[in-house]
């Protein structure tokens, strides 16, 4: 199993000032340390609340993500980049493939384009970009995804009309390092998004803090819309997302949707070995502070990372 992380939160002790080098240190130390890629949120507001520890409200710091990989990919060799996940909704499919590939060639073909529907109401009304029904959304996703397809091919250039794009020219010139970076799409909604993932995608997102259970019936799902799609199941990768409270005396020790807070070291390997029972091949975890003082980066490089590597 691969081991990824995720970075949900920008608010760092040195604030805005430090931010570029402690960014930097996140991230070489993520290189260097075994992981398989590195995540970053496509947001512009901070989607948690005052409550929650490990996201707070949304005037928290949140930047752009793509100019964070960006940076990211000049700094590290290794490590794949992507961010979890982009919402469609706020780039246009063509200037975002655009943008996705430009991290690839820059990141020698380290890039995923991770994607989704998008869901957070406040930041798109906040910042004028509209946004749709439930319905419209993913519309305008899967349109989005058959553009993606199309500039990333021998086809690019063909003109697409859709119900709510319309391409004249589905030009893309330099194409990726490879033949495409893998197209990850996040969320487990069974009649959507996990058809989208059969029909689309290389690889897709699953939630654990949604449960271990809700997790399996995923997995069950996504293959019956494989066969559907007479798409070979065993060509998803499939990845999962969840939290760690390395050290974290603070953090409840009750469990959450049947899933137990991670607070040590033997509480993420016990999930790590479910995840791998059910199916999961690449493990993503964030945490509030990488750069803590328990050096929880560390941790997993010593004591996480070649556990998975053998489940």
């Amino acid at each position: 199993m691969k081991i990824g992380l995720q970075i949900p939160n920008f608010t760092f002790p040195g604030g805005k000032e430090a931010f570029a080098e402690d960014i930097k240190e996140i991230s070489t130390q993520v290189d260097k340390a075994g992981f398989d890629s590195l995540w970053v949120m496509d947001h512009f507001f901070q989607i948690g609340s005052e409550e929650s520890w490990l996201l707070g409200p949304a005037e928290e710091d949140m930047y752009e993500g793509y100019s964070v990989l960006n940076y990211i990919a000049a700094l590290t060799k290794n490590v794949k980049l992507g961010t979890m996940v982009t919402g469609n909704i706020y780039r246009h499919p063509g200037m975002l493939v655009k943008t996705v590939t430009s991290l690839d060639i820059l990141s020698k073909g380290r890039a995923y384009l991770g994607i989704g529907a998008g869901w957070f109401e406040r930041e798109s009304i906040g910042l004028g970009i509209p946004f749709y029904d439930w319905t419209v959304r993913f519309e305008m996703l899967e349109e989005a995804l058959q553009i993606t397809k199309l500039m990333w091919s021998e086809k690019n250039g063909e003109e697409f009309k859709g119900k709510h794009y319309h391409l004249k020219e589905t030009m893309c010139h330099p194409q990726p390092i490879h033949k495409y970076p893998p197209i990850l799409i996040g969320g487990m909604g069974p009649n959507k998004t996990l058809r989208l993932v059969a029909k689309y995608a290389d690889a897709c997102n699953l939630f654990i803090g949604r449960g271990m259970n809700a997790v399996e019936e995923a997995i069950k799902v996504l293959k019956k819309h494989c066969e559907n799609e007479n798409r070979p199941y065993e060509e998803i990768e499939k990845t999962s997302l969840g939290s760690v409270f390395l050290d974290q005396p603070d953090i409840s020790d009750k469990t959450q949707m049947g899933v137990k807070n991670l607070k040590t070291v033997e509480d993420i390997i016990e999930n790590l070995k479910m995840q791998a029972k059910m199916g999961i091949d690449h493990a993503l975890f964030n945490m509030r502070d990488p750069l803590a003082s328990q050096e929880p980066l560390k941790v997993f490089k010593d004591e996480i990372i070649p556990v998975a590597a053998d489940l």
